[in-house]
Parts: structure tokens; C-alpha cells; sequence
């Protein structure tokens, strides 16, 4: 059974919230950081033979802090660590099939750390890469 787009999300917010972040399958404003919004990149039908094992990306956008916060490069560095209590890749890597939901994930990278604004205030976001195997 192919996973589908809804079911795959759904997993990666219960991962995500796991580790006390408050997260959304789909963009919303800003409610309190840190949070995370998990957005769908691409989808690969032609992954195998006959259309099986189609690939999803995904990227995950952490928003760690307010810039203006002392401790947001902290929370920002525990959300992009390998592994660790408040590790975004060690908590969506906890089960690979996401409940059994996909065959295997992969957590590939963290990149564009930035500042984000919204209203009046400034944020500390990172965009972690995740490719699903569904």
C-alpha cells in the first residue's frame, strides 16, 4: 500500500510534537516558538517499476525562537543536532515508517537558517529536508 500525502504529514506532525514542538501540516501564522510547519516539496512517481515506492519531499521549517531571545541559537542548535532531546532528526527518524504509514524516511539535511518576520516580530527559522520513501 502507497502512502498517501495526508497520512505522511499527519506522522511527521506527531513526530515533531513528540519533542514538544508544536507543529502543522500545513502554514499558519506564528502562534509561539518554537514550532514547525511541514510542507510538501515534490513527489516522485517513477521511483520504481510499475509506479511503486513513489518518493515524497518534504521540508520542515523550525522556528526556534525570537531573534531578540538569548537562548534562540541554543534552540535553534538542539533542533538541527543529529541527535539529542529536542532533535528534529532524531525524532522523525524514531520510526521510518511513521507508524507504518511508509516503507523507510530519511532525514537529509538542515539548511537556510534565517530570520523571519511576521507582524512585528522576528523570528529564528531552519529548513530541514525529509525524503519519504512511501
Amino acid at each position: 500500500m502507497t502512502a498517501t500525502v495526508t497520512q505522511v504529514l499527519d506522522g511527521l506532525v506527531a513526530a515533531l510534537q513528540s519533542i514538544g514542538v508544536r507543529a502543522y501540516a500545513r502554514p499558519a501564522d506564528i502562534t509561539a516558538a518554537p514550532c514547525a510547519f511541514v510542507l510538501l516539496e515534490a513527489v516522485d512517481y517513477q521511483n520504481a517499476f510499475q509506479m511503486g515506492n513513489p518518493r515524497m519531499e518534504f521540508t520542515v521549517t523550525v522556528i526556534a525562537s525570537r531573534t531578540s531571545d538569548r537562548n534562540a541559537y541554543e534552540r535553534l542548535s538542539a533542533a538541527v543536532a543529529p541527535f539529542g532531546a529536542g532533535s528534529v532528526r532524531a525524532a522523525i527518524e524514531a520510526d521510518r515508517t511513521l507508524g507504518g504509514v511508509c516503507l523507510t524516511l530519511l532525514v537529509q539535511r538542515a539548511d537556510n537558517v534565517r530570520m523571519i518576520s511576521q507582524g512585528d516580530a522576528d523570528y529564528l527559522a531552519v529548513d530541514v529536508a525529509v525524503l519519504v520513501h512511501a
